[in-house]
């Protein structure tokens, strides 16, 4: 499969994570960002976390690797650590408390990392 539709597919697999708390409280991650966005200008101290401002960070990653010629292997390899930090620790998070939709959520993400690792590691071969 084509490097750039692996990465436009980490984003969208990156988007879809679930978030549930207490207080029947929960969210998908493209919603969480728009908030984020929304407080960049209001608040920007609300939003200032290493848990939002790393995955944002690989996210705008993968969007530049699409604007490349040829996708930049370390640059996908750096947002998928960057993006990993969140959806993986969410991972562990559903496995702790046994939440299938949490880790139902996390698994295209997992999948897709996985993918792409897979076809950078045989074309270096």
């Amino acid at each position: 499969m084509h490097a750039k539709i692996l990465n436009t597919l980490l984003i969208l697999s990156s988007l879809i994570g679930y978030l549930e708390w207490s207080g029947n409280n929960h969210l998908f991650i493209f919603e969480a960002e728009r908030e984020i966005i929304l407080k960049l200008f209001t608040d920007t101290n609300a939003v200032i976390h290493p848990l939002i401002i790393i995955p944002i960070g690989g996210q705008i990653l993968l969007v530049l690797t699409l604007f490349q010629k040829k996708a930049n292997k370390i640059m996908t390899y750096l947002s998928i650590a960057m993006l990993g930090c969140l959806l993986y620790f969410m991972l562990f998070i559903g496995l702790m408390s046994l939440n299938y939709k949490i880790i139902i959520s996390t698994l295209p993400f997992l999948f897709t990392s996985i993918l792409i690792i897979r076809r950078f590691y045989q074309s270096s071969l």
